[in-house]
C-alpha cells in the first residue's frame, strides 16, 4: 500500500492520459493521491477528478509563484471551496525566493490567507518552500502564536536546521523522487533521519521523476520507486514503509481517513 502524497494530475500533459497514469498508479499499489491545484482556476476541473475517481483526493490553493495573479484571495474564499467533500487540504502555498515569479509581500499576504484557512478549517496547509527558510520560520513562529495549524511540507529540500524545527513543531514532512538523485546527498541524511511519524512520499507528477525514471514525465506509479529507495535508505522493507507513510497520510488528512 502506497499513497502519493502530491501529484498534478490535472496539468497539461498528464490531464489528456490521465486513465492510463491512474491504471498504472494503481498497478503499482498506489491506493491513493492527492491531486494539489496551484491556482484559483484549476480548483474546478481538481475536484472533478476527485469526485470522478475514488482513490483521488484535492486541494484548494495558490503556489507563491502565482502569488501575483491572486491579490483577491482570500482565507474565506479559501474555506468556501474547502467545503467540497472531496477537498482535504489546503495548498499548495508557500514561498519561493528561488524563482521569484511573484513579489516576496504578495507571496507572504497569500501564504497567510492559507494559514488562515487552514486553522479555521483543520485542514493541512501543504507549503511550498524554496530558499525561503528564515522568512518560512518566521511566519510560523508568529502564526503559531495566533493558534495552531496543520501543515505538510511538500518535497521537502531544505536544510538539516529547519527539519529539525519541523520536528520540533511535529510537522510532517514528504519525500519526492529528489531524494533518489546522485547529487542529493544532504536530502538523504536527512530523510534517514526524519522520526516514522512525520514521513511522507509523494511525486510531485509531472515533475521530479525518480531514478530510474529520471527525465521522463513523473507519474504517481513512480512513488514506489522513491519508497523504495527510502526503504532502502533507513533500512526497512517497503511494505512497512508503504504501511508506516500511508498511515502517516491518513493520520494527516483526516478527511481522506478510510
Amino acid at each position: 500500500m502506497l499513497v502519493d502524497s502530491h501529484c498534478h494530475l490535472n496539468y497539461k500533459g498528464m490531464a489528456e492520459d490521465q486513465p492510463e497514469i491512474l491504471a498504472s498508479a494503481r498497478d503499482n499499489g498506489v491506493s491513493a493521491m492527492l491531486n494539489i491545484s496551484t491556482r484559483q482556476s484549476e480548483w474546478d476541473d481538481v475536484i472533478a477528478t476527485a469526485v470522478r475517481e475514488p482513490d483521488v483526493w484535492a486541494s484548494v490553493g495558490i503556489h507563491p509563484h502565482e502569488a501575483d495573479d491572486h491579490h483577491g484571495m482570500t482565507s474565506e474564499l479559501l474555506i468556501t471551496a474547502a467545503e467540497h467533500e472531496r477537498v482535504i487540504g489546503i495548498g499548495e502555498t508557500g514561498l519561493d525566493y528561488y524563482y521569484d515569479h511573484s513579489d516576496r509581500d504578495q507571496q507572504k499576504s497569500c501564504f497567510r490567507e492559507h494559514i488562515q484557512a487552514a486553522r479555521a478549517t483543520g485542514l493541512p496547509m501543504i507549503v511550498h518552500m524554496r530558499d525561503a527558510e528564515d522568512d518560512c520560520l518566521a511566519i510560523f513562529e508568529e502564526e503559531r502564536e495566533r493558534g495552531l495549524f496543520p501543515v505538510l511540507i511538500h518535497c521537502f529540500t531544505a536544510s538539516a536546521n529547519f527539519a529539525e524545527r519541523m520536528v520540533e513543531w511535529n510537522i510532517p514532512m514528504s519525500i519526492s523522487g529528489i531524494v533518489t538523485f546522485k547529487n542529493a546527498k544532504d536530502l538523504q541524511s536527512v530523510a534517514s533521519q526524519i522520526p516514522d511519524h512525520l514521513l511522507l512520499v509523494e511525486t510531485d507528477s509531472p515533475f521530479l521523476a525518480p531514478v530510474p525514471h529520471r527525465g521522463k514525465r513523473g507519474q504517481p506509479a513512480f512513488v514506489r520507486d522513491t519508497a523504495q529507495f527510502l526503504a532502502d535508505l533507513r533500512g526497512v522493507s517497503i511494505e512497512e514503509l508503504g504501511a508506516l507513510t500511508s498511515q502517516n497520510f491518513y493520520n494527516l488528512f483526516t478527511k481522506a481517513a478510510p
